[in-house]
């Protein structure tokens, strides 16, 4: 193997590995590792959110696989979501980088409405064009940026085009999972419009690599805010040692860390959640420890709320209450 190819975002997609030996979880939640992530396996943090777990197949309580009802709730349109008024949520791809086990599509993604076509990309910007109140638009999936370069310009150029939009929002976990992917040509085709912001996945300090953090660097520089949405991970982050790690290495690398979000009740994600009066008491030690730059909002994004919901003002048996 060439140094070219290992920082060929195509060839790390050719090469990924689809089975990690367990049959049972895998028919049910697919494996899917690049060699760059599986590089990432001496990191027993990474690890987790990386390999398959006989846990996934266990039911638990409050846990189920569609919990925001997104199957069947598109906004009347192909594709496109619409919890809030003023923004929504387009389908862009079914694929990612890296299947994390705790995703909240964890099952959702085979089958799921995607935008493909020209003619289903004119059909949402025009779903957006005759809702005056959406200023934000969330290209989302899978991950946006595992699509071609043509593509991505496509999306983008279409919803930037629209005078009411204020923000075109790249959700991807690409600069932590998949980093040689934010190449040169990929940054000047999102900052372009200048409406451009990623929202980016760390869930970590072990997930900023220099090849990380050299990603951000690089849409950073171009102009591009990128913000970080962690998601707190029983053995992953679930301590105030982890939790000032991960938010320092952000801060370090001129990611905003924006939210923790208390992993959502999806099937498959049971034995990562952690108990909301434990993550209370994280997010109260994290703020004692690091200064208000680098302090995240630890939210909960609850079905049938109007917002995320601040985890502060929860009570135990919130994880499924209406706001």
């Amino acid at each position: 193997m060439r140094k070219t190819e290992w920082n060929d975002w195509r060839w790390q997609l050719r090469h990924a590995e689809r089975t990690a030996g367990f049959p049972g979880v895998e028919a049910v939640y697919p494996f899917f590792l690049t060699p760059y992530g599986k590089g990432l396996l001496r990191f027993p943090a990474v690890r987790k959110q990386m390999l398959p777990d006989p846990r996934e197949l266990r039911p638990v309580p409050g846990c189920v696989p569609d919990p925001f009802a997104e199957r069947g709730s598109a906004a009347k349109c192909f594709g496109v979501k619409q919890r809030f008024p003023d923004r929504v949520l387009v389908m862009a791809s079914d694929f990612c980088a890296m299947n994390c086990r705790h995703c909240t599509r964890k099952g959702l993604l085979r089958g799921a409405e995607v935008v493909r076509t020209p003619g289903q990309l004119a059909l949402a910007v025009e779903y957006v064009r005759a809702h005056p109140r959406v200023r934000d638009v969330l290209l989302s999936g899978g991950d946006p940026l595992t699509l071609p370069d043509g593509r991505v310009k496509a999306f983008v150029e279409a919803f930037a085009a629209l005078p009411q939009i204020d923000v075109v929002r790249v959700c991807t976990r690409i600069p932590s999972m998949l980093p040689m992917r934010v190449t040169p040509a990929l940054v000047r085709l999102l900052a372009k419009s200048r409406k451009v912001w990623v929202n980016t996945q760390f869930n970590c300090a072990e997930e900023l690599t220099p090849e990380a953090v050299a990603a951000c660097g690089r849409l950073v520089d171009a102009g591009i805010p990128v913000s970080c949405q962690s998601v707190l991970l029983r053995g992953v982050n679930d301590s105030v040692d982890k939790l000032f790690a991960l938010c320092a290495a952000l801060q370090r690398a001129r990611v905003r860390p924006y939210y923790v979000f208390v992993c959502d009740p999806v099937s498959g994600t049971g034995h990562f959640r952690v108990p909301l009066e434990e993550a209370k008491a994280l997010e109260r030690r994290l703020a004692e420890r690091i200064g208000g730059l680098a302090f995240p909002r630890f939210v909960a994004d609850l079905p049938g709320s109007r917002r995320k919901v601040p985890i502060a003002g929860l009570g135990e048996d919130s994880h499924d209450k209406k706001e």
